[in-house]
């Protein structure tokens, strides 16, 4: 029976297979959003805080997007489950320098998806990620342009505070 549902998706296994890994991911980078929200409202940054706590309701609805679609094409999405989550930071930069790299590993992710919907000519896959490429482009610029900030501004005291100040939510 289950061989006989796969054979009837809109979508292949493997792109199935892809999306509910990109589901993971999309939860946990949720999760580490959130980890960076708390450090930065325990640290004094609210403007930054604000920042993490968008940050983590925009990957929750991407990852809910991928899910959604999963399921309307036939597929089986998986709940994710979130552990591993790092809460300590020593610095305001370094909460943005591990934001990007996590922005970044999700984009290699997305790209992944893209080449194996290629390679499996799964169209629906293919155009549906073409939505989360254009996002990705904008969230490590984004991060990159905060970080930016720390070149340009300096790394302690009012240089901080001057930070936090010019990062704003949307």
């Amino acid at each position: 029976m289950k061989d006989i549902i796969r054979q009837q998706m809109s979508i292949t296994a493997s792109s199935m297979d892809v999306l509910n890994q990109q589901i993971q991911m999309e939860s946990k980078a949720s999760a580490s959003y959130l980890a960076m929200a708390s450090w930065c409202d325990q640290n004094a940054f609210g403007n930054s805080a604000l920042f993490f706590y968008a940050q983590a309701e925009e990957e929750r609805s991407h990852m809910m997007k991928i899910f959604k679609f999963i399921n309307d094409s036939g597929g089986n999405a998986i709940s994710p489950e979130v552990t591993d989550i790092n809460h300590d930071f020593s610095s305001l930069e370094e909460v943005f320098v591990t934001a990007l790299e996590q922005e970044i590993e999700v984009t290699k992710a997305i790209n992944g998806i893209v080449a194996n919907a290629k390679k499996t000519d799964d169209y629906a896959v293919e155009n549906f990620m073409q939505w989360f490429i254009e996002e990705q482009l904008e969230e490590e610029r984004s991060i990159r342009d905060i970080l930016d900030l720390f070149e340009l501004m300096g790394r302690d005291g009012i240089a901080l505070k001057l930070i936090d100040e010019r990062i704003k939510t949307e």
